[in-house]
């Protein structure tokens, strides 16, 4: 029996006449995502996206970079059999009988409406044949093995296991979004959480050299390696602010820093955002997080720019913001010690209720556009390729 993965996905069939487009992208994402690995194809059936495998195609690593493909519901390491349910049979015992299990269920669909079996037909029939050669019982709830049997088109697979995905839209159908990037928990969350539902994201990393070590940089570029398995190429831009800060700091009340910092951050990662044909920005910010996100300071810092600010986790706590981080591999690189640019300089009671008059006011007494102008000739860009890195999880064969 030949080999595959059947992946499945969702959210996508409820695009009606707009469901090719995205049935497209999601085929390419895959074959993006196995760029690399030995496979023989891909092919997109009802509802379905069929990976056809070699002889010497690696299970755990294929599985591996399917789950993180963004669109699909799960995948399934299967065999094709036929729909004849005679040879069906004797194909699904040949898989069965090596397994040790004292309880079993068979689970089948028929997305093919013309076969002429029910699923619970199909469940009967072919749940007889292995209870009667194995001896064991059959349990609905609860099974140590569970036989799943697809029929669908003209195929007929057969699997064990599912392989959860992520879910989603598959990344670059929603346009370009400019991710505001730090070194820390939150940010990497917040691109995730875009990445999710179809952005491509384009990375905007502020450093403060010589102020701060180059291995802060290097921090980024590990935390945006981690979120490239899922966008398969990135692209960051390294922006100087160490001059910007101080200009702030000898012009400007200590009080009000870190609200004009993020207001220019704003109006640099706007003017990346038009370069790149971005639609929106993100950042990571939370209500209450810290002394700069209060509701008066956000909407004092949204007004610098006159792009949509998206804030994926605005009413998510610490807690359920480092179980996602944990979950995709960003907190162990965002725990390490680093210096990020808006720690320096920071006053000891920053302002918590800003007033947009007077923020405006106090940010008249510097040349804003000639420092922002200025940052953006000094910036550098760096490009991360996708590797792959994450494969870590086995396959039940």
């Amino acid at each position: 029996m030949k080999r595959y993965f059947v992946c499945y996905y969702h959210e996508i069939i409820l695009k009606g006449k707009n469901r090719p487009f995205f049935e497209k992208r999601l085929s390419q994402n895959v074959q993006k995502a196995l760029q690399g690995l030995p496979y023989s194809s891909i092919r997109r059936i009802s509802g379905r996206i069929l990976v056809k495998l070699r002889a010497d195609s690696p299970l755990e690593q294929i599985g591996a970079r399917l789950q993180k493909v963004f669109g699909l519901v799960y995948c399934c390491p299967a065999w094709r059999s036929v729909q004849d349910m005679e040879v069906l049979q004797e194909d699904l015992w040949k898989l069965v009988s090596p397994r040790k299990f004292e309880t079993f269920k068979i689970d089948s669909r028929r997305a093919n409406k013309k076969y002429p079996l029910s699923s619970q037909q199909m469940n009967e029939l072919l749940g007889e044949v292995v209870r009667t050669r194995s001896g064991q019982t059959v349990r609905l709830k609860g099974p140590e093995l569970t036989c799943y049997v697809d029929i669908v088109e003209d195929y007929a697979f057969l699997y064990f296991r599912k392989l959860k995905g992520v879910n989603g839209l598959p990344v670059s159908c929603s346009g370009k979004v400019v991710v505001l990037m730090s070194g820390g928990i939150d940010s990497p969350v917040a691109a995730f959480k875009v990445l999710k539902r179809g952005c491509r994201a384009i990375f905007v990393h502020f450093h403060s050299l010589p102020h701060t070590t180059p291995e802060s940089l290097d921090k980024v570029r590990q935390l945006v390696s981690v979120l490239t398995d899922y966008q398969y190429r990135s692209k960051i831009y390294m922006v100087p602010f160490a001059e910007l800060q101080r200009q702030v700091v000898a012009f400007t009340p200590a009080e009000t820093r870190v609200i004009l910092y993020r207001r220019l951050m704003m109006r640099l990662a706007e003017e990346i955002a038009h370069r790149e044909g971005a639609h929106a920005l993100v950042t990571g910010e939370s209500i209450g997080q810290v002394a700069s996100q209060t509701l008066e300071n956000l909407r004092v810092i949204s007004d610098a720019t006159q792009l949509p600010i998206l804030r994926p986790l605005i009413g998510e706590d610490k807690e359920e913001i480092v179980a996602v981080a944990r979950r995709i591999g960003t907190f162990p690189i965002s725990i390490l010690p680093h210096e990020d640019c808006c720690s320096l300089f920071v006053p000891r009671h920053p302002e918590t209720r800003a007033k947009l008059d007077g923020i405006q006011r106090i940010e008249s007494r510097l040349e804003i556009n000639p420092m922002v102008q200025e940052a953006l000739k000094q910036m550098e860009t760096e490009t991360i390729e996708f590797q792959g890195h994450m494969e870590q999880e086995g396959i039940s064969r």
